[in-house]
């Protein structure tokens, strides 16, 4: 089994949770168990948050959903920050949930503004700098050779923060719903 989600059912099912004008964290709840019905299996519902340092930015996650193929995670900051999205063999794809997200590639002269509803795609192979310049979240879809992705995710840990209890945490989520994919048969 390869790819399972689509990036427009995710957009959609965010779009519909922004309508509804929930509290943040409730916006998280509903789109974690609207996608929890139309991926059966597929999405913790209960998902722990967790700090994330990589590309010199900071926010937190939620880990929907982890594998080796593909991740679905609620990611942000309610304080804003900045830094390098990566460089992935992976698609990745943010739809705003709250706030607003800006970008730029290295030739851009002028950013691009995301706001909720909106998706940013950052096809495979390409990077930029972003900005959360306030308050916000999003709900990131990454599809493509997952554990490539994991030293970027890492790095800051080792040559920065030296926050091991926030790595320990996690690689034992990645590992843990990794791990249930695969007993399904998902890589």
């Amino acid at each position: 089994m390869g790819y399972i989600f689509d990036p427009l059912v995710l957009q959609a099912v965010a779009k519909e949770g922004i309508a509804k004008k929930l509290k943040t964290k409730d916006l998280f709840a509903y789109i974690a168990e609207k996608l929890a019905e139309k991926y059966p299996g597929h999405i913790d519902v209960n998902a722990a948050a967790v700090f994330n340092n990589a590309g010199g930015a900071m926010g937190t996650m939620y880990v929907l959903h982890a594998s080796i193929t593909e991740y679905v995670i609620i990611f942000g900051s309610p304080i804003g920050t900045e830094g390098h999205t990566g460089r992935f063999m992976a698609d990745d794809y943010f739809t705003i949930l709250e706030g607003e997200q800006w970008a730029f590639g290295e030739s851009d002269t002028e950013r691009s503004v995301f706001r909720p509803g909106d998706m940013h795609h950052l096809p495979r192979g390409t990077a930029k700098a972003y900005r959360i310049p306030d308050h916000c979240f999003a709900l990131e879809y990454a599809r493509g050779f997952i554990p490539a992705m994991l030293p970027f995710g890492f790095a800051d840990t080792f040559f920065s923060t030296l926050d091991f209890n926030t790595l320990g945490r996690t690689v034992a989520i990645y590992a843990k719903r990794t791990i249930a994919e695969l007993l399904q048969g998902k890589i």
